[in-house]
This record gives structure tokens, C-alpha cells and sequence, in this order.
């Protein structure tokens, strides 16, 4: 296996990181330490993107993809017969470094199979994290994995190293991940996450007392779940991630449409990965996170997945004619914010606006509105008898989406998420 060059290992070991899709290099503020290199505060060869949009560069690698497990969805698992390749910890260090002064990243997103033993490969990810920033004084983002199954301690001292750790779920029901990863459950994923979600609350409490208390992943954590591998419904995804938001308080919840690697009978036969239902439950996601919709109101048993022709707001919107027209002259901040084609930084734009004076439809366009999707949804005391009558058999077709073959997915490019 060592036998191998650092170059053929960077070549297979970078390919096989691509179906991970949970990596981000946002919410961290990890200055340069004095006299060391880096910076996290700008933190993809992968392309990431930071919560005010800058787009940032990682090495995205696996440590190694030789695996004990037999995932049917992955293509890193025990039966595969593909070349296989590890990395020593100090390799991985070097390369990073290397890269680092070739300006060609600003931070790492490191992942693996599992070799060894769990707690063999959690120690080696740590100790990658623990050198570059003990003894190379490396300020730049690191995002971890945290293995399902990984001792608490070994997790606590990820924590102390990494910006951001996450944990993949991959399949949306326990009972899913029984039948396609017989060797993985519940349990061991949530062991390593509720660990992390202990740390970043014992750390915030130890902030308040001293400002000197160690940080632990700043940036919060996050999971990914694969869509379309398993039967679960869009409302037993939504329902997971609103938990998982809730109680386990993550930063991010990554959707995967299931890209067909191998060839098993417990997996459905795709032809091509469901890339819109991937994208719609990314758009319901962002309704929860910054819209306060609740998932329940997204999706119900009458209504247990995603409208593939509209987007999530929009057929809310339709199927709720009640709540419209809107004045947003006078309707509050929530109330607007569920217009389709008006975003949280519009709505905040018409709340401060009214307050000079009569908001009108040209103010709109000016504060970002897109009219096109919203002038349906909102009184116009200024137009005679225009979309009075709301009627959702009328407004539906001014708002379907092109044929699913022109969307593509975030594992294609970044996502663009309509208001």
C-alpha cells in the first residue's frame, strides 16, 4: 500500500472524497497565530463557500479508502475491487503545506474510510489536525470527520483542532441503514455527534467565564444525507433534519441525490440521480433555516414529498390561497417573508420602507424583489381588479420549473436558491 507515491495516492484518494458533499468552510473567524501561517477567516482544489458568499478553496482528500464496511451505496466499500490507497498522517500534513504556500487552498476537509478500527482511523484524522496546528502553527480551515463509533475523548480532541466536524448519517431511517450498511446504526452515528454538540455547549458556558477557554469547532457541525438510495419520503428526511437543527443544534444538513456506483439488489435502479428532488429539499431546508417555516408545513401525510414542479414556498403558497393576497403595507415581517419571490434582506427592505411612506409594486423591484414570482401573491390598491381574484389553477403554470434535465446539483455546482 506504501509503496505507492504521495502523487498516485493524492490522485485516488481525491476522487474518492468527491461524493461527499458536507463540506463547507463557512462560520469559522480562526485568526493567523503569530509567527504561524493561514487564515480561517477566508476560508474550495474543492470549491466552498463562506456564509457572505466568498468563494474559498480546500484540499478535499480522504485519508484512505480501505474500508471494513460494505456499504451498498458507497464506492469505497469492503467488495469494491478499485485500487486502494492510505495516507500517513505526516503526508497528509505535507501536502497541505505544500499547497498552503502554492496559494492553491486555504484550508482542508479531510475524511475516511475506515481502516483499522474506528478509534485507529478518528486517532489518525486528529493527529493530521493536531501537527498542522501545534507544531506547524497552521491557522487556516480544517473541517473533520467524525467517524460513527469514535471514542468521546478522541472526538473531544478533534473538536480542539478542527473548525468544523460533522458526522454523515447517509440513509434518512435507521431501518434504511440496517438494509444498505448492515455494519452502521443509529446509535453509532448520533454517539460522536451528540459528543460534539457537548463540546461546543461546554465551551460556549466556559467562554462566558473566561475568554481565554479553548475553542471547540467553531463552525459548528454538520451531516448528509443520501436521497433517492432508500424509500424514505421527503417528509421523513425534513422531519430528521428539522431534529437534527433542533436538538442537535447543526449548522448544516447536506442533501445527496444517490449517484448509482455499484450494482446490489437492495438498491433502487436509478438512471440518473434524482438532482431535483435534491435541490428541492435543499430549498425547503433554507425555508426552515431562514424563512421559520416549520417542516410540517412543507410536507404532511396528504402531502409526504416535495412539488417536483414548484419550489417548496410557492407551493405552499398555492395550497394555502387564504393567506393571500398580501398587503405588504401591512402585513409583518414573517407574513411577508412567505410571498414567494420576496427574500429575508427584501422583506427587511419593506418593513424599513413603509415606514417613509407607501410602498409600492416599482419599490419592489428596487429592494429585490422578483416580481414576476410575487406580484401574483400581493395586493396592488393601485391596480384595478389585478390579481384580485387569486386563483392557484391560474398562477401555477407562471411559476413551474424547466424540465429537470437543465438543473443540476450542488455536486455539479452551487446551488441557487430561489426567494
Amino acid at each position: 500500500m506504501y509503496c505507492l507515491s504521495v502523487q498516485d495516492k493524492l490522485k485516488i484518494l481525491s476522487a474518492a472524497a468527491k461524493y461527499d458533499v458536507s463540506c463547507s468552510s463557512s462560520g469559522s473567524s480562526r485568526s493567523t497565530p503569530q509567527s504561524g501561517m493561514g487564515n480561517g477567516v477566508a476560508s474550495g482544489i474543492c470549491h466552498s463557500f463562506t456564509d457572505d458568499g466568498r468563494c474559498v478553496s480546500l484540499l478535499k482528500i480522504l485519508l484512505s479508502n480501505v474500508c471494513l464496511f460494505d456499504c451498498a451505496y458507497c464506492s469505497n466499500r469492503r467488495t469494491n475491487d478499485i485500487p486502494r490507497a492510505t495516507f500517513r498522517p505526516s503526508e497528509v500534513v505535507s501536502l497541505v503545506l505544500e499547497f498552503y504556500r502554492r496559494n492553491l487552498i486555504e484550508g482542508l476537509f479531510l475524511s475516511s474510510g475506515i481502516f483499522g478500527s474506528v478509534d485507529t482511523t478518528m486517532e489518525a484524522l486528529v493527529a493530521v489536525a493536531r501537527t498542522l496546528r501545534t507544531e506547524h502553527r497552521f491557522g487556516g480551515y480544517i473541517h473533520l470527520k467524525a467517524i460513527p463509533g469514535a471514542s468521546p475523548e478522541l472526538v473531544a480532541q478533534a473538536g480542539l483542532y478542527a473548525d468544523r466536524l460533522s458526522v454523515n448519517i447517509e440513509i434518512p431511517s435507521e431501518a434504511g441503514l440496517k438494509n444498505l450498511a448492515p455494519e452502521k446504526d443509529y446509535a453509532s452515528v448520533f454517539q460522536p455527534m451528540n459528543s460534539i454538540q457537548q463540546g461546543i455547549l461546554e465551551h460556549k458556558a466556559e467562554s462566558k467565564v473566561s475568554r481565554f477557554a479553548p475553542r471547540f469547532s467553531p463552525a459548528g457541525q454538520s451531516t448528509q444525507l443520501i436521497v433517492g438510495a432508500s424509500p424514505e419520503s421527503d417528509l421523513q428526511i425534513l422531519s430528521l433534519a428539522s431534529g437534527l437543527y433542533g436538538k442537535q443544534q447543526l449548522k448544516r444538513v447536506y442533501y445527496s441525490g444517490y449517484i448509482p456506483v455499484n450494482h446490489d439488489a437492495r438498491l433502487p435502479a436509478l438512471a440518473r440521480p434524482p438532482l431535483r428532488r435534491e435541490n428541492r429539499l435543499y430549498q425547503a431546508d433554507w425555508l426552515m433555516r431562514f424563512y421559520k417555516f416549520q417542516f410540517d408545513e412543507l410536507v404532511d401525510d396528504l402531502h409526504p414529498d416535495l412539488d417536483p414542479d414548484l419550489d417548496p414556498k410557492a407551493a405552499w403558497a398555492l395550497r394555502h390561497p387564504e393567506q393571500f393576497p398580501v398587503d405588504v403595507n401591512r402585513a409583518d415581517l414573517e407574513t411577508i417573508l412567505r410571498v414567494p419571490g420576496i427574500g429575508v434582506r427584501s422583506a427587511k427592505l419593506i418593513v424599513t420602507g413603509r415606514r417613509h411612506g407607501t410602498v409600492r409594486m416599482e419599490h419592489l423591484k428596487r429592494f429585490g424583489v422578483v416580481l414576476k414570482r410575487a406580484r401574483p401573491f400581493l395586493y396592488d390598491p393601485f391596480a384595478i381588479g389585478t390579481y384580485r381574484d387569486f386563483r392557484p389553477e391560474r398562477i401555477r403554470p407562471l411559476l413551474a420549473s424547466p424540465p429537470e434535465s437543465t438543473q443540476l446539483s450542488l455536486f455539479h455546482q452551487p446551488l441557487l436558491l430561489t426567494a
